[in-house]
């Protein structure tokens, strides 16, 4: 039998034949695809796909479920400046999952559904001897040649990150019982950001023209970097100084310094990483400011196709596989 190969090779040999009569599929290499429907709007696809015991615990609340599975689409929607308009759901039911999980689970739905302004379109329920699957299709607009894309970074852009990073990976690790030291508040707080990812819409739609490249923070930093400089053709700087940290990861650090890397790498933040030419960051750091989100420059673009990851000293850092591996 022939070994199957990993995620992005997979993409490669497999998938990405399939795309290539779609230019909108941009060769399945973005957050998600951009379809022209008519003269002055672009329709902004992406999928996501969630299984318990994968993506989430295999006991998790079902509105923690809910709101990962429809808030990380509409973090990729971000991600390309999409304003949200529906969504398709497709669920793999287990014998287990009765009407008070499903009633809860709707609950969240609507409830995300109001505060980020979209609805339920359609989709299709099946059963399954497990485990749990909720993958859903989110649809947004944008118009038409402004959405944000991976590729277009510049040797001299400068790189920012909306939030902070790192603390939904801590609190994925504390949820596994690998941190026994985090004290109760830090728990809590990291805790919920896993659970409850906020996707930066208003932001993405602030940075539409004035960011080269953009994507979300979903495998981790340093890994959704090398996406940008990959399609880009391009390499980075980033100095870990200068990452915005919660007060909660650095007294974990305080007592672990190898967390500042790990959270580098943790994934889940689905905070928004982007370029800026440096004659607009201005107009960056005031659309984050209309959003309502704070920004924090980290780093640029570099001509080398590397990416560097400097110490608070200057040193630089080994950076491993980076972040989250699929396969």
């Amino acid at each position: 039998m022939a070994e199957r190969p990993g995620e992005f090779a997979l993409i490669e040999q497999f998938l990405k034949p399939l795309a290539k009569t779609c230019p909108g599929a941009l060769s399945l290499a973005d957050d998600a695809a951009v379809l022209q429907t008519s003269p002055d709007q672009d329709l902004v696809v992406t999928k996501d796909a969630l299984v318990a015991g994968v993506h989430f615990l295999e006991r998790e609340d079902p509105g923690v479920v809910a709101a990962r599975a429809l808030r990380v689409n509409l973090s990729d929607l971000a991600a390309m400046g999409a304003s949200p308009k529906a969504y398709f759901m497709a669920l793999a039911l287990p014998q287990a999952i009765d009407a008070d999980w499903l009633a809860a689970f709707t609950a969240q739905l609507a409830s995300d559904q109001d505060t980020y302004d979209i609805a339920l379109a359609g989709g299709d329920t099946v059963a399954t001897p497990g485990p749990l699957i909720v993958s859903i299709t989110a649809v947004g607009t944008v118009p038409t040649g402004q959405a944000l894309t991976r590729k277009g970074a510049n040797v001299g852009d400068r790189l920012f990150v909306s939030g902070m990073i790192g603390d939904a990976g801590y609190g994925l690790a504390i949820l596994k019982g690998e941190v026994p030291d985090a004290t109760e508040a830090q728990a809590r707080a990291a805790i919920a950001r896993h659970r409850y990812p906020e996707p930066r819409l208003a932001l993405g739609e602030g940075l539409r023209g004035v960011a080269s490249a953009a994507v979300d923070i979903s495998d981790g930093l340093i890994a959704d970097l090398h996406h940008i400089c990959a399609s880009s053709g391009v390499g980075a700087e980033i100095r870990t100084a200068t990452i915005p940290t919660s007060a909660a990861l650095l007294a974990q650090i305080d007592v672990d310094p190898a967390w500042r890397m790990t959270a580098l790498s943790a994934g889940d933040d689905y905070e928004l990483l982007f370029a800026v030419p440096p004659g607009r960051t201005t107009e960056a750091t005031a659309a984050a400011s209309i959003a309502g989100v704070e920004v924090t420059e980290i780093g640029m673009i570099t001509e080398s196709k590397d990416i560097v990851v400097l110490s608070p000293e200057n040193e630089p850092l080994p950076i491993g596989k980076g972040g989250y591996v699929h396969f």
